[in-house]
């Protein structure tokens, strides 16, 4: 066959390029994904290296070992994790497309996030109240921006979550929908890697230091 006539035929073009065609849309999606969470971690990253340059200079304040309740965050590590476990049952529920395990997962899910979130809130108003918000020092001002995106990224998390709730039970199991859970199953899995982090190196560390 002559290359010519392999040009002319987009399938013979592919098959001749050893492909077979355009990825498929999970795929696509999947890899555009997983890029955004690569940029996601390297935002992390800049905050953990400011984080790290600036836990010293307290300006003559508290720093994390007199500040830092560890009883506390570690309920909120718990609440986090379970939510974890919660999000990959939701998972197998959408794997078999059974709307109300799913609808069940997911709202564990999402009272585990709020759970959290509502333990990361008291703990800031808490150390506000005291006088040690974050323009108290740099070291506070780093803390208040990795933490605080944290959850950031966990009320974000939490109104996906929800939006989707809503669409599995209105519109069912299509493969968008699917997708879309894919995308937030990776969301909310990274962020718990997140925390950990977090959890190791501001509170453990930093008790511990």
């Amino acid at each position: 066959m002559s290359a010519v006539a392999i040009a002319d035929d987009p399938q013979r073009l592919a098959a001749h390029h050893g492909g077979n065609g355009p990825a498929p849309k999970r795929i696509v999606v999947g890899y555009g994904f997983w890029v955004f969470l690569l940029s996601d971690f390297i935002m992390f990253s800049g905050f953990f290296a400011a984080y790290a340059a600036l836990k010293n200079a307290t300006a003559g304040g508290l720093g994390a070992r007199e500040l830092f309740d560890l009883g506390n965050v570690a309920v909120e590590t718990v609440c986090l994790l379970l939510s974890s476990f919660t999000c990959g049952m939701a998972a197998l529920a959408v794997s078999v497309r059974n709307r109300i395990w799913t609808q069940f997962w997911l709202l564990a899910t999402g009272l585990l996030g709020l759970a959290f979130f509502a333990l990361e809130v008291r703990e800031f108003h808490e150390l506000i109240e005291a006088g040690n918000g974050p323009q108290r020092s740099a070291f506070l001002s780093a803390f208040f921006t990795l933490v605080g995106c944290h959850g950031a990224h966990i009320v974000a998390g939490g109104l996906w979550l929800g939006t989707m709730m809503a669409q599995f039970w209105f519109k069912g199991f299509n493969e968008m929908l699917i997708r879309r859970f894919m995308c937030f199953s990776l969301f909310w899995h990274a962020l718990d890697i997140v925390w950990v982090a977090i959890f190791t190196i501001v509170y453990l560390m930093g008790v511990a230091g």
